[in-house]
């Protein structure tokens, strides 16, 4: 109506976004709304909406019968103000560092005058009953305390006139919250995760605030603690972009800790969430190393080339700080120091590693970090059979630790830990189980990138059990929840739904997965599995009769899967390119198919010991073996088969003609 009134033949619905906006952005306040409605014979809703960060000076037009306190919606506030007590204004000014509200005892941190917190509550009160401040139910907690938008501009305007007062609100505001990160941040890895997890959601812009003030102070052990103590929260909530912002402006802070000529790092037992500042020395050092692990974890991966050797020699940097079974590599985020290990082809000394932060965390008592070095090794057991271990026996005892601790995070690790041990021994009911209840686990917490992932699991070893419908449904929705944003689950679904498409006869629908999973993998966070992916296209260039096609993606996916990188983290990757590569030669190149049968005898060496063939493995190897067998007849496809068992790895792919 007041929009009409300014400008004849206005509706709403002209552009409700931006009405919608305007009214929410005013807090619904009559007087706001009649004063932007009268903008509208200059400006359209839009332009409005995107101007209203300076809403005191554009809100200056009312009605000229107006009472003068009504015609500018600086005069509204100032009139409300004026009638307010001293202590009144203090804390409605104070109120204006929080972000995202507040509850009663940060008002009380951050508000009080001269540390007279007793007088907050009644102002508050005071302030409700005004509605200069809105209070809502927080839960069991009690109440949370907020500003309307337009109340909190001005309370800000009104605390940089206070002089000097600014500074000492958000000096407050900063101790508060990194004090509330360091006690809470322990509570994540016990009973109390749920309600752990809910406080860091609740307060996260409050810290992030805080996370901000402290950069901008350059203060870089209060920037480290909080850092330190969002990181857990940031990497069970999957918040890498927010983990890699953070992280590197704490680095910039300080010297590269990881930088030529490198120190051993000496025992730190201290964590960072013992005390409140200053850090000793010994913890200062520590401090910048977790921080530039975590750099390194999060980096923008896309824009990195790991196999530079500037890039190498700052990971044997790495390497060369820490050792195994020191108190701080116990724990995180020290314990992130095995991607250096990995990235570096140092396995031997990541085997000991794994082991030593296993028997160290008994030795030190560490209960929890002895359950997550567990689940750690088991995972890395299950695609290393040929390392000494038990990857269900890790997962087993890491399970019942994180069970004992009421570590729902953890138990979902572990199942999923234990599901793809038994996965990979293709007792599928039983890993199909473990997902199941992992899920459920995931789910009590609100994790929903890990619930994702392990649907995505629980989804292909269904297709194994031949449950195709189940199956592929439970794919499908974990793609589909992910669609905007690729990243593991849909990495892993995409997988499991291409090559379940591949072996049912739709090879097209398979294509298009492996293509959108293509584009996925030229990041180079993903870049080590793209020769696994080539690997795919090959397999159904082979079953549609494209030989020729099929062999030059074969060769190149056994080149990558033999690159250093993909060969550590993914070592049986090569053997199943052998087997591609027979099939596509024995196709494209018949003359050739007693190398074929070479290969394939190789192949059939080389699988780890225990190893249990897919369904999609069984399908490759059976199709490239009737290739060969066709073109060799069964007598040949024999005699040449039994010349490939004693060749190498590395000589089976000469002879693929891969190098």
């Amino acid at each position: 109506e007041r929009g009409a009134a300014a400008r004849p033949g206005f509706h709403t619905d002209d552009d409700p976004d931006a009405c919608a906006e305007i009214c929410r952005r005013l807090d619904g306040l009559p007087l706001a709304i009649e004063l932007a409605a009268a903008r509208l014979r200059l400006l359209t809703p839009r332009q409005i909406a995107d101007r209203l960060d300076d809403r005191f000076r554009l809100l200056t037009t009312g009605s000229r019968t107006a009472l003068p306190r009504q015609q500018t919606l600086r005069a509204v506030v100032d009139w409300s103000w004026d009638l307010l007590e001293p202590t009144e204004r203090t804390v409605l000014r104070r109120l204006s560092v929080f972000a995202g509200g507040c509850d009663l005892a940060a008002a009380e941190a951050v508000c009080a005058a001269d540390g007279d917190a007793e007088t907050v509550a009644d102002s508050l009160g005071s302030l409700i009953d005004k509605s200069l401040v809105v209070a809502a139910p927080d839960g069991p907690d009690g109440m949370r305390y907020r500003l309307l938008e337009t109340v909190a501009e001005y309370a800000a305007a009104r605390l940089d006139e206070a002089d000097g007062e600014r500074a000492t609100a958000e000096r407050r505001h900063l101790v508060h919250y990194r004090e509330l990160a360091r006690a809470a941040d322990p509570l994540l890895r016990g009973p109390g995760q749920r309600a752990a997890l809910a406080l860091f959601q609740r307060e996260y812009e409050n810290f992030r605030t805080a996370l901000r003030r402290a950069v901008a102070a350059r203060d870089e052990q209060e920037t480290l603690y909080l850092v330190l103590t969002l990181s857990w929260y940031w990497q069970m909530r999957d918040l890498r972009l927010e983990a890699r912002h953070w992280a590197g402006q704490a680095a910039a802070l300080g010297p590269d800790p990881f930088a030529p000529p490198v120190a051993p790092a000496p025992p730190v037992f201290e964590r960072f969430t013992d005390a409140p500042p200053p850090l000793s020395d010994e913890q200062l050092g520590e401090a910048r190393r977790g921080v530039a692990l975590l750099c390194m974890i999060f980096m923008d991966h896309d824009a990195v080339e790991w196999d530079s050797e500037e890039n190498l020699a700052r990971l044997r940097g790495v390497t060369e700080t820490y050792r195994p079974g020191l108190p701080q590599t116990c724990r995180s985020p020290g314990t992130l120091w095995f991607f250096s290990l990995l990235m570096t082809g140092d396995m031997e000394t990541l085997r000991v590693m794994l082991d030593e932060t296993v028997r160290a965390c008994r030795v030190y008592g560490y209960e929890w970090e002895l359950a997550a070095a567990l689940q750690a090794r088991a995972r890395i057991l299950v695609s290393r059979g040929r390392w000494a271990g038990d990857a269900a026996q890790d997962a087993d005892e890491a399970l019942a630790a994180f069970t004992r601790l009421g570590d729902d995070w953890g138990v979902a690790e572990a199942l999923s830990a234990r599901g793809e041990a038994r996965e990979r021994r293709g007792e599928y009911a039983s890993a199909a189980a473990d997902f199941s209840a992992a899920i459920g686990y995931a789910e009590r917490i609100g994790a929903q990138v890990q619930m994702d992932v392990l649907r995505a699991r629980h989804g292909g070893v269904l297709l194994e059990l031949g449950d195709a419908e189940r199956g592929e449904a439970l794919l499908r929705e974990a793609l589909a929840e992910h669609e905007a944003v690729p990243n593991e689950c849909t990495a892993v679904a995409r997988i499991y739904l291409a090559l379940w498409l591949g072996r049912s006869g739709r090879q097209e629908e398979a294509r298009d997965q492996i293509q959108l999973l293509l584009s996925q993998f030229q990041m180079h966070t993903l870049a080590l599995f793209e020769g696994m992916v080539m690997g795919y296209l090959a397999w159904l260039d082979t079953i549609d009769g494209r030989f020729d096609d099929a062999l030059d993606q074969a060769w190149g996916a056994l080149d990558r899967a033999l690159g250093s990188l993909s060969s550590m983290v993914a070592p049986d990757l090569s053997v199943m390119q052998l087997v591609i590569v027979a099939g596509a030669l024995a196709g494209a190149r018949p003359e050739r198919a007693p190398d074929a049968a070479r290969l394939l005898a190789a192949a059939d060496v080389h699988w780890p010991p225990g190893h249990f063939a897919t369904a999609f493995e069984r399908r490759v190897r059976e199709d490239s073996e009737a290739l060969a067998r066709s073109a060799l007849g069964d007598d040949a496809y024999a005699a040449a088969y039994a010349d490939g068992g004693g060749l190498t790895l590395e000589e089976a792919a000469a002879l693929g003609g891969a190098v």
